[in-house]
């Protein structure tokens, strides 16, 4: 899912919630531990960021 940019850019907000929201799966089913949680969290916090930051930059070229 971090890799599909194509969706991140469509909707972002969306998109965060759906990665943190597989995040937070693997973590209850126990398949990943707290450290690789919190990666995955700053991840999609970062992907946000990036099309946020692409957005904007979109609209000022306008």
């Amino acid at each position: 899912m971090l890799r599909d940019e194509a969706a991140l850019l469509a909707m972002p907000g969306a998109h965060h919630k759906a990665l943190l929201r597989q995040a937070h799966a693997l973590h209850q089913a126990h398949l990943i531990d707290a450290d690789h949680l919190s990666d995955m969290l700053e991840l999609a916090d970062a992907a946000l960021a990036f099309a946020v930051e692409w957005l904007l930059d979109l609209g000022g070229d306008e």
